[in-house]
Formats: structure tokens, sequence, C-alpha cells
């Protein structure tokens, strides 16, 4: 795997829900988000850059930036509608 270039750190590395009523949800296996996928959300659903941009900044193809980017959608998609934890795991 070609090394990716992330410029930040997180103040956080897990998200877990809470419910309306105050209480967390019933344990479900938690969502593991790589940092590169996090990375390419930051740049380009965050900060508001072009793909191509976000592959230059990241040092890797706008192919790769792109699947990182449908990956991370999707995981966070899932942690929303199924209330479950996200984990941003290390490489």
């Amino acid at each position: 795997m070609k090394p990716r270039i992330l410029s930040s750190q997180l103040p956080a590395n897990r998200f877990i829900p809470i419910w309306r009523n105050g209480t967390q949800p019933q344990i479900k296996e938690p969502i593991f988000i790589t940092p590169d996928e996090v990375e390419a959300l930051r740049l380009v659903d965050y900060e508001g850059l072009l793909q191509e941009e976000a592959a230059q900044r990241m040092g890797v193809s706008r192919g790769t930036v792109w699947r990182c980017l449908n990956s991370a959608r999707k995981k966070v998609g899932a942690m929303l509608i199924e209330g479950r934890e996200l984990v941003i795991s290390s490489f």
C-alpha cells in the first residue's frame, strides 16, 4: 500500500451513540474506519476540496481517494442508521 499523507490528528478515536432516552444502544459490533478514510472525508466533505485536490494532498491517486471516500461514507451512514459505535483504527 502506498503511504498516505494525513495532515491532522483527530481529538477522539471513537464515537459512541447515545439514544434519545439517554441510554446507550445494545452492544453491537463496532464499525471500524481507517485514518485514510477519515482524511478523505475531511478533505472532500469538510474542507470542500475536489477529489483531485484531496488526492494531491494525500499523495495518492484520485481513484484511491474515491474508494476511501465511498467506503467512509457507507460506514458513517451505517453508524448513524444502525446506532453502532464508530472506531477510528490504526494502520
